[in-house]
């Protein structure tokens, strides 16, 4: 899943509070008794898998490939994880040495009770971009999916010294009603609504119902447009992800719309590398309305598909020329 806007889950938290308070009550029991909180999945990608812990605490990254760096980076929703960019992964690693994030409070990063803001996930791209000047030394190029990419433009807007180009798939705050130009740093959401949704009684039973698996398909649906072209891989890995001990946590900041940036437009204007903007036109969650903040400035390019949000898994080989040739523009240039 790429990442809904908070309203989606707060429908599915007030279809929750409608519940008669036994059914209520009996799908809290339910939870506690049935429903497993301690699974673990297998690695999301087959390749060799490192442990950072820097200023975003412990962080997996998966590592593959040789030649020029590439970091991937996937989109945050209940079920996150690096799988989200397997098709990427498997594909570049022929002729890229490739680097996939586990964000912090997903995949095999660190789940602990914690803040989850912008901040922290950007210093976890900031963490992995350390461990890669280690071997290679020079500007990476990275690709983020959706909210991810409000994530890795803060990072190139911050250090883009440290960045051949980026790329932003499907990526949050283009809609035509959404402007955001909010002070350095602030957010869209409400820490009080996100120590709501922890509550000691209600946290599990409702992260139980968004991450069930009738919920999972239907949010994967809205990703990519229609029930028929859901990736069953993807699903399939959605459940044990989000079904290991403190899943609920980074989910309940995105939910709260504490990991949207409130000042995110500043973030895209101030972007100076190569940055390519590509974008399905079923995504169910941003409409890519209104590009008039970059989609004049000559370090822009844009790509539409008539994809989900997902459009590497919907449309690989076209997408792959796509961005090889925005790559090879960017090693022209």
């Amino acid at each position: 899943m790429t990442s809904a806007p908070p309203h989606a889950a707060a429908r599915t938290l007030a279809w929750a509070a409608a519940l008669p308070l036994g059914a209520w009550l009996a799908w809290s029991l339910y939870s506690r008794a049935r429903i497993p909180h301690d699974l673990t999945p297998p690695p999301a990608l087959e390749a060799e898998r490192r442990t950072l812990d820097g200023r975003a605490g412990p962080l997996n990254v998966y590592v593959a490939g040789s030649g020029a760096p590439l970091l991937l980076i996937h989109s945050v929703n209940a079920a996150a994880s690096a799988y989200e960019v397997r098709p990427l992964f498997e594909h570049h690693r022929a002729s890229r040495r490739v680097y996939a994030l586990d964000l912090p409070g997903f995949g095999f990063s660190a789940r602990t009770d914690r803040n989850y803001t912008p901040r922290l996930m950007t210093d976890a791209i900031h963490d992995v971009l350390d461990e890669i000047a280690l071997e290679h030394g020079g500007p990476v190029d990275a690709l983020a999916l959706s909210l991810g990419g409000e994530f890795l433009a803060r990072a190139a807007a911050e250090r883009p010294e440290r960045f051949r180009s980026v790329a932003l798939v499907t990526p949050t705050g283009f809609g035509k009603t959404e402007q955001f130009y909010g002070g350095l740093g602030s957010t869209r959401g409400s820490a009080a609504l996100k120590r709501a949704y922890e509550h000691p009684l209600l946290g599990q039973p409702f992260y139980d119902l968004l991450a069930s698996s009738p919920s999972l398909r239907f949010f994967l649906a809205l990703t990519f447009g229609s029930f028929g072209t859901v990736d069953e891989g993807l699903l399939r890995y959605d459940y044990p992800t989000s079904h290991v001990p403190g899943a609920r946590h980074a989910p309940f900041a995105f939910i709260s719309g504490t990991l949207f940036s409130a000042d995110i437009d500043r973030v895209y204007e101030a972007l100076t590398v190569p940055a390519w903007l590509a974008y399905g036109t079923r995504d169910r969650f941003t409409d890519f309305g209104d590009l008039s903040n970059v989609e004049n400035k000559p370090n822009w390019s844009f790509q539409r598909f008539e994809t989900g949000a997902l459009v590497y898994f919907e449309q690989p080989e076209r997408f792959f020329a796509a961005y090889g040739a925005f790559l090879a523009g960017v090693r022209a240039g």
